[in-house]
């Protein structure tokens, strides 16, 4: 197969950003996270200021917790009042997603890009976890916070994390159907989960 994406789904501090940035960089292909929405702009002729207040907008608002709205593919065009709307926003970042599938090899972090993507053949969708401890002493390296805010904001972010996704997806984050791998770091290591991707595109491709 010419092109292989691969999207991380992931818990915050169990280092899927990590292991997605180390992955790309063994295969020397380009990597894609929080980038998406400057490309997702330029696509759209939104204000990418637009893209990220939205992002920071979302963790806190109830609005992701009280409605599902799952995406179909759909555009809304420059003369609707919801040109900018949360829904449009994400309709061109998944657009962006679906051109990238197409055209090159790449590794995707985040943005529901599993199920914006599924019917893409070339696609292996990951999901990176970690113990409890695990995740909060990584955490607390990167962070300079309490070990009792540390948790709470742990909880806060994947809690946002799963809602985002159930309101764009109708699924559960943390169902292990959704993906093709399911990836322990705290077990395996950041090295060995790229080993086990690794291996998983050359048996399956």
């Amino acid at each position: 197969m010419d092109q292989v994406v691969i999207t991380i789904a992931r818990q915050y501090g169990s280092g899927g950003r990590t292991i997605g940035k180390m992955l790309a960089k063994k295969m020397g292909v380009p990597y894609y996270s929080s980038n998406l929405l400057k490309m997702a702009s330029e696509e759209s002729g939104i204000n990418e200021q637009l893209f990220m207040q939205l992002d920071e907008k979302l963790k806190n608002s109830p609005f992701l917790r009280m409605s599902t709205d799952v995406y179909t593919g759909d555009l809304i065009p420059p003369e609707s009042g919801d040109f900018v709307s949360a829904k449009n926003l994400f309709n061109y970042q998944a657009k962006v997603m679906k051109r990238l599938a197409e055209t090159e090899s790449c590794v995707i972090i985040g943005r529901a890009a599993d199920f914006v993507l599924k019917d893409c053949p070339n696609v292996v969708s990951v999901f990176v976890h970690g113990s409890k401890e695990f995740n909060l002493a990584r955490a607390m390296e990167q962070n300079s916070m309490t070990e009792g805010e540390m948790e709470k904001f742990i909880a806060k972010t994947d809690k946002y994390r799963a809602e985002y996704y159930r309101h764009y997806t109708g699924r559960d984050w943390t169902d292990a159907r959704n993906y093709d791998l399911c990836l322990n770091s705290s077990k395996l290591g950041f090295e060995k989960c790229v080993e086990e991707i690794l291996a998983y595109i050359q048996v399956r491709f």
